[in-house]
């Protein structure tokens, strides 16, 4: 009776293990889709890139490249703003083929002096409209800008970009990315700085004065050589006379002989 007892108890036991286990294999898939979902934006975000160097104080050509990181919806606007607190004298678009591009100008409130030239509007938002279909699932589009002259107080640009979809969507990516903090969800594009071309020009001035040095130390050397080849043509020189010297006192001998 007791044995008769006891199967059911450990059968009921069982069963309750089979169940809770499912229910945490159920519960980790769900959170590994959530995971999944959350960090998919993390790896298509806007970016911008310099083609080549984007130096202090000089000029550059910057790719911003626009990832579109839907699967039902296309990528139909780009908005880019550009930095107000360094604002950019000269900026000017690139034609792309199936999209039409638009400048906004604002009065700033400090103006900017430009070879002499005192400039108090400049460009804060370039926005490009797709014609057709846009950016569709699965590929992406750079969106390329000449500007400058970038400034030469700071080591970084940041361009709060704003992206839309067919579906009315909008995405935001104007968090910016602090030092030393995890990447935020929807990170600004940010140009990082180099440094300013004149002080690499400075170092090749004085690179220049340097070899100059070397080649006017080199010229009394030339002397030397010269000197040297006289001293060889001497030492030759005496070396003949005396094989002379030598042949004579031969034949005289044969003659005496």
């Amino acid at each position: 009776m007791q044995v008769s007892q006891l199967v059911p108890g450990v059968v009921a036991d069982r069963l309750a293990i089979r169940r809770t286990a499912a229910r945490l294999a159920a519960g980790a898939a769900v959170a590994g889709t959530a995971v999944l979902a959350l960090s998919a934006p993390a790896f298509a975000h806007v970016t911008v890139q310099p083609e080549g160097a984007a130096a202090k104080g000089g000029y550059a050509v910057v790719d911003f490249k626009v990832p579109n990181e839907r699967d039902n919806a296309s990528t139909t606007k780009v908005e880019v703003n550009l930095p107000a607190d360094h604002p950019l004298a000269s900026v000017m678009a690139q034609p792309i083929p199936g999209w039409s591009v638009q400048l906004t100008k604002t009065k700033l409130a400090k103006p900017l002096t430009v070879h002499g030239d005192k400039i108090d509007q400049a460009v804060t938002k370039v926005t490009w409209t797709a014609d057709g279909k846009g950016i569709e699932p699965g590929y992406f589009q750079k969106f390329p800008l000449s500007v400058g002259a970038l400034p030469g107080d700071t080591d970084q640009l940041v361009f709060k970009a704003l992206q839309t979809y067919s579906d009315k969507a909008v995405v935001r990516w104007i968090q910016v990315p602090q030092a030393g903090q995890d990447e935020p969800q929807n990170p600004a594009p940010v140009l990082q700085l180099t440094a300013a071309a004149d002080e690499h020009g400075t170092a090749g001035a004085q690179d220049a004065s340097d070899d100059k040095k070397e080649n006017t130390a080199a010229a009394p050397g030339s002397g030397g050589g010269s000197d040297t080849t006289a001293r060889v043509l001497g030492v030759a020189g005496i070396v003949v006379g005396a094989a002379g010297v030598a042949y004579g006192v031969l034949a005289g001998r044969r003659r005496t002989a």
